[in-house]
């Protein structure tokens, strides 16, 4: 059996290992995939690997193919709220990912605010998709995103785009992550994401409310703070420090179970064969 906590974060969903035992200590892709099947498993968009250290917290990130990201700003705000529930960290923790040190702080049981540098600056890119010019802009927020403007979000392509963006040529090797945006006015702004790696839109995605904020402001249509909706439902808030350049990301990110994943979790069907 295998310890596990079940965490959401503005509607990304995560399951958490926290100090595994050394059969777990770094699950095989496969067992990571199977665990985070939807209807076959307990399901997720990823999985994450907490662990005390001196300074604070170190998280291992896997997205729901079984694979390392670098990054995850929701699973990051989640791995935070789970050191506080498990009592190793009180109000602050500094959290080490793949992408460099983020520290957080509690609001309060639902909710935790990231603090971490500033994304990339937005470089404007055109690319074209079966004879359709798709206007947008790339940016790196730990991992690579690719945001499009896109007014009407409730019949957004997001699946059918998405996947065609996200395989795009011009972002091989790793692909992007793409997020279509609605900028309601200077601090608001609405958004839906498909994910590289879960490949699917999910409900929130953190680093992808960053990279829209960034180019919302490169193109004077926002205006800090940010109030970000998501398909999730949850509204994730942006700001920034003037004096120190860090932005601040905060928002819902709650523990909503645990318990043991059994065997029968790792069972991974193939594709129905259909005759």
């Amino acid at each position: 059996m295998t310890r596990f906590y079940k965490l959401s974060g503005g509607g990304n969903d995560f399951l958490a290992l926290a100090e595994p035992d050394a059969s777990d200590a770094t699950p095989p892709p496969e067992r990571i995939r199977a665990w985070c099947r939807r209807g076959v498993s307990l399901g997720a968009d990823g999985l994450f690997i907490l662990r005390r250290t001196p300074m604070g917290v170190t998280m291992d990130y896997f997205n729901a193919d079984g694979y390392p990201a670098e990054l995850c700003l929701n699973g990051t705000r989640c791995a935070a709220q789970l050191a506080f529930h498990l009592g190793w960290n009180t109000e602050r923790v500094d959290v080490q990912t793949g992408a460099g040190l983020v520290s957080a702080r509690r609001i309060d049981p639902e909710r935790v605010r990231l603090a971490l540098p500033a994304p990339a600056a937005p470089s404007a890119l055109t690319v074209d998709v079966d004879g359709t010019t798709c206007a947008g802009h790339r940016v790196q927020v730990g991992v690579p995103h690719f945001v499009l403007q896109w007014d009407d979000l409730e019949r957004a392509p997001v699946h059918a785009l998405g996947v065609a963006l996200r395989h795009h040529a011009v972002f091989a090797p790793g692909g992007t992550n793409v997020n279509f945006v609605h900028f309601v006015e200077k601090h608001q702004m609405e958004i839906r994401t498909f994910e590289r790696g879960v490949e699917d839109e999910t409900l929130a995605c953190g680093s992808g409310v960053l990279a829209s904020t960034a180019v919302g402001l490169a193109l004077g249509l926002l205006e800090m703070p940010v109030r970000v909706l998501t398909k999730g439902g949850f509204e994730l808030d942006v700001d920034t420090d003037p004096e120190t350049g860090f932005w601040f990301l905060g928002g819902d990110a709650r523990v909503v179970a645990e318990g043991n994943l059994l065997p029968s979790a790792a069972v991974e069907p193939a594709p129905p064969a259909w005759s």
